[in-house]
């Protein structure tokens, strides 16, 4: 069950939130670890000791007829490079096993206030540095639906622990495709908002020009009651100021089933494969737009685009952006550290990334990336050109939709389903939105006939939250193609 489902369990007494938290740590327990013929899902990172006794204070409060919002109790995981002042946050490294941030990073806050309960921190791919999911710390995570194969990322421990039951829902953060990514491969919904709509304060950065958080949820409606308690102005974060007056009273207004009728969308050929591990994913892809068609909208399929692909290619600034902000990040005031890391390589009196480099605690995969960051904060010609390029590519997508007076663009999250663990994951649609800024949703498309969930993204201009996620609550709806994994059944 998700958000909504277990919110009208609540208010109608049929459920405690101790009773769900009990039953979410039930699940982790049983299907974390090896189990039967499975390896395990590995999703989690760290259970939360005192989320029993959090649910407990949050049933009190409702017994008193003082509820918070459809939050209030709610079980959630959170990946574990968001900041909570009551447990680790590691980014799933080794090199910052046991890091003590001083407080909750914003969303996290929100949440809670909302009434929200986390009952586990989730892992990524380290330094959300990948789409496969796997770190020095939590190890390979496996997604439900064949869990001989990766979950996606960087947000794979979200995205494999909502598929799993381990929570209602989670969040996630999202760089270049690390919301929206799992949400595909997990058969779940995964919002990446627009920039400077929900704030990044708490949340281990790699690139302050793309770095998004937001949730990964089963349904368009469990999402947007998230977006209703987390969007909005936060001074830690001068970036959200761009969103005051444009967040709505609440999201889950706009939802109709009806919104696709008279929308024009178009369909992004470019970003369609054609090789044989590609073409099940366009099939869905294109039977999705088919399906948005019969409920009313214009699909147009738009002839290929040279200029935005070229675009696409030359924009992102990860590699440039990460050390800067990661050790930023790094030198807040009150965050405490494995001892001795910071001495590791100068400064000797603060933690770096050089620092987290040199101490080699960081999966193999991963750590010729952080390796090969150190000594790249100076700007440079070719990095100012990267962000001119940005802007060049927010005009081409504008005026691609103004030329065809469209309300979104459509194209699959990913063109190829999860391959299996061990293997390079390819497809990754992920930079239209991130190299933008500009906001997007995946929604379910539905399954290959190997069983691996697919999912189509919906694109539009900043701040069109309310008109994408309505678009996406009409397709989910008239399709309801999500169905449960069959290897994390129910208990008992």
């Amino acid at each position: 069950m998700g958000v909504e489902e277990l919110g009208e369990l609540l208010a109608e007494r049929r459920v405690t939130s101790v009773q769900l938290v009990r039953a979410y740590l039930d699940r982790i327990e049983a299907y974390e670890e090896a189990y039967a013929d499975q390896p395990g899902v590995n999703a989690v990172i760290a259970v939360n000791r005192r989320a029993v006794a959090q649910a407990r204070l949050l049933d009190a409060e409702r017994r008193a007829g003082e509820v918070r919002g459809p939050l209030h109790g709610i079980p959630i995981l959170v990946k574990d490079n968001y900041d909570t002042g009551d447990m680790p946050t590691t980014n799933a490294s080794e090199a910052l096993e046991g890091t003590r941030p001083p407080d909750d990073a914003t969303q996290v806050a929100l949440l809670r206030a909302a009434g929200a309960i986390v009952v586990a921190k989730t892992n990524l791919h380290e330094y959300a540095a990948g789409i496969t999911t796997i770190s020095s710390l939590g190890g390979q995570t496996r997604n439900p639906y064949d869990q001989t194969r990766n979950p996606g990322g960087s947000s794979g421990g979200t995205g494999a622990g909502v598929a799993a039951s381990f929570a209602a829902i989670g969040m996630g953060s999202d760089t270049c495709g690390s919301i929206r990514i799992p949400a595909a491969q997990n058969s779940l919904v995964g919002l990446r908002p627009t920039l400077g709509l929900s704030s990044r304060d708490g949340i281990m950065p790699m690139s302050a020009t793309q770095d998004v958080g937001g949730p990964i949820g089963r349904s368009v409606t469990d999402v947007a009651l998230v977006m209703d308690a987390t969007a909005g102005y936060d001074p830690k974060d001068p970036v959200t100021a761009a969103s005051v007056g444009l967040v709505p009273e609440t999201y889950t207004a706009s939802l109709d089933e009806d919104a696709l009728e008279g929308k024009r969308i178009g369909l992004v050929t470019d970003l369609l494969g054609s090789s044989a591990a590609e073409r099940p994913t366009t099939r869905l892809v294109q039977r999705a737009a088919q399906d948005m068609r019969e409920l009313g909208a214009r699909v147009v399929r738009l002839p290929a685009q040279p200029e935005v692909v070229a675009s696409l290619g030359a924009s992102g600034v990860i590699a440039e952006e990460m050390e800067r902000d990661l050790d930023r990040y790094l030198a807040q005031p009150g965050i405490r550290f494995p001892k001795g890391l910071a001495a590791l390589e100068a400064p000797r009196d603060a933690v770096t990334v050089a620092d987290i480099a040199a101490s080699g605690e960081v999966a193999p995969s991963v750590l010729p990336f952080i390796t090969s960051l150190v000594g790249t904060k100076a700007p440079d010609d070719a990095y100012t050109q990267k962000l001119l390029t940005r802007a060049e590519l927010q005009h081409q997508v504008r005026e691609l939709m103004d030329a065809h007076d469209l309300d979104a663009l459509v194209y699959p999250t990913i063109k190829q389903p999860a391959v299996p663990v061990g293997e390079s994951q390819p497809g990754s649609n992920c930079a239209m939105s991130a190299q933008t800024g500009f906001p997007s949703l995946s929604v379910p498309a539905g399954y290959t006939a190997e069983g691996l969930p697919v999912g189509v993204e919906l694109l539009g201009l900043p701040f069109s939250e309310p008109q994408l996620l309505a678009m996406g609550y009409a397709y989910e709806q008239a399709t309801q193609h999500r169905v449960p994994p069959t290897s994390v059944p129910p208990l008992g």
